[in-house]
């Protein structure tokens, strides 16, 4: 599903954020991006959803290069991506269900459409009575319940999320890590970057990172990691 094959990328004059990084995510599948801030999480997840494209190197989504993605093209690959970064972003002038409603308006869903499966997504985040609620009034899990739901109403095939526990409390960090694992037993692939090590403790697969490079990784079922 997801195919880094030496993947370097440099700003200017500055380190390379990420160096000759190569790895594979399979469908499916549930993996951990762990390592210390400025390893070089945020650009790797950047890059699957090409919002950063590498300075070398090829990233593969289901087969797409998104080197070579035109610019029109970046659209339709994002709909088949959840899409979770720090801060939530949540639109604090209209209500949670508004909020989760946005990604589908944006592409041309009916209104009824769009409020019947927004109503599904926070059903399965366990937020339905927070419906008509505003985003301040909420607290921080459940505002990264909120950002959870608006990443996969479009049906994802695959959930991006960077630090979605980042400053909540062990409680709340768990019910939004529950939230996840829902929709990875559902088929969804996910890719979860984290430093918090209640969460990676049993993890079936951490990715490494430290200073832009890979340092160690399980591979991905039927993978063969380059020596």
């Amino acid at each position: 599903m997801i195919e880094f094959n030496r993947v370097s990328k440099q700003y200017g004059r500055g380190g390379a954020a990420l160096s000759d990084v190569t790895l594979s995510i399979a469908k499916g599948e549930l993996a951990f991006l762990s390592g210390p801030s400025g390893a070089g999480k945020s650009t790797l997840l950047k890059m699957i959803a090409a919002i950063e494209r590498p300075t070398s190197g090829s990233v593969l989504v289901n087969g797409q290069d998104i080197g070579q993605l035109p610019a029109s093209g970046i659209p339709y690959l994002r709909r088949n991506l959840g899409l979770m970064f720090q801060p939530a972003n949540l639109l604090s002038d209209r209500t949670v269900l508004a909020n989760v409603m946005l990604p589908l308006l944006i592409t041309g869903a009916p209104r009824n459409e769009a409020e019947k499966r927004a109503r599904a997504a926070l059903d399965k985040v366990g937020l339905t009575d927070k419906a008509l609620s505003e985003p301040l009034a909420l607290s921080g899990g459940e505002q990264q319940r909120v950002a959870i739901a608006r990443a996969i109403v479009n049906r994802p095939q695959i959930i991006l999320a960077d630090e979605p526990t980042a400053n909540l409390d062990r409680a709340s960090a768990g019910k939004v890590m529950d939230a996840l694992m829902a929709f990875h037993v559902a088929g969804v692939t996910c890719l979860i970057a984290t430093h918090d090590e209640a969460i990676l403790r049993g993890a079936d697969r951490i990715i490494r990172l430290q200073a832009g490079r890979l340092i160690d990784t399980p591979a991905a079922v039927g993978e063969t990691l380059p020596s």
